[in-house]
């Protein structure tokens, strides 16, 4: 596939993106009954510079400010879950790294991220451990002469587990938790494809067992005890932006081809578009898909304020654009009718993969609660 022009005014990779989206949209389907994303495309992903492209220059990234990094996500989420899933958890290791790396790991590891050599997986989820990280039971033992660290575990869910050649590992070493790079071609480490989920079928998702995988020493990020509050809290806030830009694409490319089905289908002698019960699911999806993109900007905004900032702003725009996704497909399908249920309809994957977004970086319900508490914070002192 090749990038189609670039629209007007449109920054080269949004537009690269836009393109690229135009082009997936057919072969999307495939992909989802196939249950990958082939190799090649993939690469061209990556020779497209848009696999990390929010990292500077220097490393081989593009240094894509946050509202150019969310239009991207919007126009590979609109087509394919699973090129958007490839897009987050690249750049969510590669944000890790950029920001609690060393210069020598920074120098090593994010250009082959950037220029697609490496695929990377965050390997953080395990049994009993999925919104609650803290319980993670991973285990990283430093050799006797400090030069080497071996890890074992299981983890589970892992975006492109099936392709990665490096995972960011999230576990605890001495009861504190610590964050390791581990190359997957190393003794020890076993993939497990999984196959037939609801949702991200083409996503190479995989769990993946750690059976005292050896690494150097320096493959650790971040001293010990700042795995999750730093490293993985950085990789995780990176990926709540993708997807909830990813899901912004996803609610707009349904809302598009629900009014386009409701202007050209009739029923009754009369476009279905006028049928007031059809009338008022595109309003309410439209107006859903609107509120969730501004919400969107909103926190492109305050993350352009630097590192560490607009986390609340982000997890906002996630919890509502991953429910206008939701719903979005599941009224979009219930317009298209027979036609949204078909095998090829981007619809309904939007309506599977919807469903996993209000799960994957974080349940509805988790983001509820930061949210209510940031509420008591800003309004609870005068109270």
């Amino acid at each position: 596939m090749r990038a189609t022009a670039e629209p007007a005014g449109a920054p080269p990779l949004v537009a690269a993106a836009a393109g690229f989206a135009a082009e997936a949209r057919t072969p999307a389907a495939d992909w989802d009954r196939e249950g990958r994303v082939p190799a090649e495309v993939r690469r061209e992903l990556a020779r497209a510079g848009l696999l990390a492209p929010d990292l500077p220059a220097r490393y081989g990234g593009a240094g894509l400010e946050p509202a150019e990094l969310g239009e991207v996500a919007a126009h590979l989420g609109g087509v394919c879950s699973a090129l958007r899933g490839l897009l987050t958890v690249q750049s969510m290791v590669a944000a890790a790294l950029l920001r609690w790396g060393t210069r020598e790991q920074r120098a090593h590891w994010l250009p082959p991220l950037a220029d697609g050599t490496l695929t990377a997986g965050f390997a953080a989820t395990e049994e009993g451990a999925g919104s609650a990280l803290a319980e993670v039971r991973t285990e990283i033992e430093e050799s006797a002469d400090g030069t080497a660290l071996t890890v074992t575990g299981r983890k589970r869910w892992v975006t492109f587990g099936q392709d990665a050649d490096v995972l960011l590992v999230l576990g605890r070493s001495g009861g504190r938790p610590t964050a390791v790079l581990v190359e997957t071609d190393r003794p020890g480490v076993r993939r497990e494809p999984v196959s037939g989920q609801l949702g991200m079928r083409a996503a190479g998702i995989a769990h993946l067992t750690l059976d005292a995988v050896r690494v150097p020493a320096d493959h650790r990020i971040a001293p010990s005890g700042a795995g999750l509050s730093h490293v993985a809290a950085t990789a995780l806030d990176h990926g709540r932006f993708t997807v909830a830009w990813g899901c912004v694409g996803m609610a707009e490319a349904c809302v598009a081809d629900a009014a386009a089905h409701a202007a050209a289908r009739t029923q009754g002698g009369v476009p279905l578009s006028r049928h007031q019960a059809v009338g008022a699911l595109l309003a309410r999806i439209a107006v859903d898909a609107a509120g969730a993109r501004e919400l969107a900007a909103r926190a492109a905004r305050a993350r352009a304020g630097g590192p560490g900032r607009g986390v609340t702003e982000t997890i906002m725009a996630k919890y509502a654009a991953a429910a206008a996704g939701a719903s979005a497909g599941r009224d979009a399908v219930q317009i298209l009718g027979a036609a949204g249920c078909a095998p090829d309809s981007r619809v309904g994957r939007h309506y599977r993969d919807a469903k996993v977004m209000e799960i994957i970086e974080g349940a509805q319900q988790v983001s509820e609660m930061h949210i209510a508490a940031h509420l008591v914070r800003r309004f609870g002192a005068g109270a």
